[in-house]
């Protein structure tokens, strides 16, 4: 009778190509059948709104926010010595030894003569410029690399064209506010030079350069402004990702702040290294002097200023501004990646 029974209750067994059925003792089970359905149920709402275009956007523009704000000092600083040996080449015809040399001597000196809140004197327009930089960039990035990936991994080649196109396009649309942002910038070292000044605020420089230029005035030294910002992004934007990726995969890491750091500090190297020439020349032709007509007085165009700058300055001259350059780069990029990654997995969205 036993044998009966027990041969009745295994011709009623789950067949083995089914899951088992949970039981307290197979609570591993349990969790392997109904997880899957749990998160893919979850995760398209979650996707949806965390991972959505306007999402996307609006965090990227708060974390940029976050981090000009912290390394704001240091871009005035190297706008600074980008243009001291420019100013005293125009005004003598010679060229003579600046007045600051080096990083903590220019800071040091915009502290003494200017005060310690000078040191973000023009930070306005730089956040208004990252409303649409950042903002464009990254959204422009992320929608490129995944045209361009389908299926498959993102090649590096891939990754530099998203990169480029992504900064080409943020920086076009925000030469206005950046070009706003240098002139704002220049006031205090024009002042202390007995100079006449050229703007008292954000909008009066906006105001000055329609008036000058016309609307097409605001975008005065655009195309340097966009050459730097393709370099800048294929070594930021590329660089991050690229990074981020293979140490995720050589290592076993998961997608933690570690790899974040790593990945932020490479990025912000590569960037400076390959944005500091572009920068230079973006920042002389913005900066010069224009006649009644917003035509510039000092350059032809950035290429003229490319050749003029290394015909009377050297090569190195290019460079001006390096140090400051990379020691921003490198903090504004970890600041930027961890703040944007937190930010999106707090709402739920994968890592970038």
């Amino acid at each position: 009778m036993q044998s009966a029974v027990r041969k009745s209750d295994s011709s009623s067994t789950v067949p083995p190509d089914q899951p088992l059925p949970a039981t307290a003792g197979t609570g591993t089970t349990m969790q392997q059948t109904a997880s899957p359905s749990t998160r893919t149920e979850m995760r398209p709402v979650k996707y949806h709104y965390a991972d959505s275009f306007w999402c996307t956007y609006l965090i990227s523009v708060f974390a940029a926010s976050i981090a000009e704000t912290v390394t704001y000092p240091l871009d005035l600083t190297k706008t600074r010595l980008q243009i001291q040996g420019e100013a005293l080449t125009a005004a003598s015809g010679a060229i003579s030894k600046p007045k600051y040399r080096g990083m903590v001597a220019t800071a040091g000196g915009i502290i003494r003569e200017e005060g310690i809140l000078k040191l973000w004197q023009g930070i306005t327009p730089a956040l208004y410029r990252h409303v649409v930089y950042s903002g464009v960039r990254i959204v422009t990035y992320d929608t490129l690399r995944k045209k361009l990936r389908g299926n498959n991994e993102l090649a590096l080649w891939q990754s530099a064209l998203a990169g480029v196109g992504a900064g080409s396009i943020a920086q076009w649309l925000a030469s206005p506010a950046d070009l706003v942002k240098v002139h704002v910038q220049m006031e205090g070292k024009r002042r202390l030079m007995g100079q006449a000044p050229r703007v008292h605020s954000a909008a009066h420089a906006f105001r000055e350069i329609v008036r000058r230029g016309g609307v097409t005035g605001l975008w005065k030294g655009s195309v340097p402004n966009v050459q730097r910002a393709a370099l800048v992004n294929l070594g930021d934007l590329t660089t991050y990702d690229t990074v981020k990726r293979f140490v995720m995969k050589k290592t076993g890491l998961p997608d933690c702040h570690l790899v974040h750091i790593i990945s932020s500090i490479c990025a912000g190297l590569v960037a400076a290294t390959m944005g500091t020439p572009a920068d230079v020349v973006k920042t002389r032709v913005m900066n010069q002097p224009t006649d009644l007509s917003g035509k510039g007085l000092l350059y032809k165009g950035s290429l003229d200023c490319l050749q003029q700058t290394v015909g009377k300055e050297g090569f190195f001259a290019l460079y001006k501004g390096f140090l400051p350059v990379w020691i921003r780069m490198a903090p504004w990029s970890l600041t930027f990646w961890l703040s944007f990654e937190q930010i999106r997995s707090s709402l739920g969205a994968g890592g970038y």
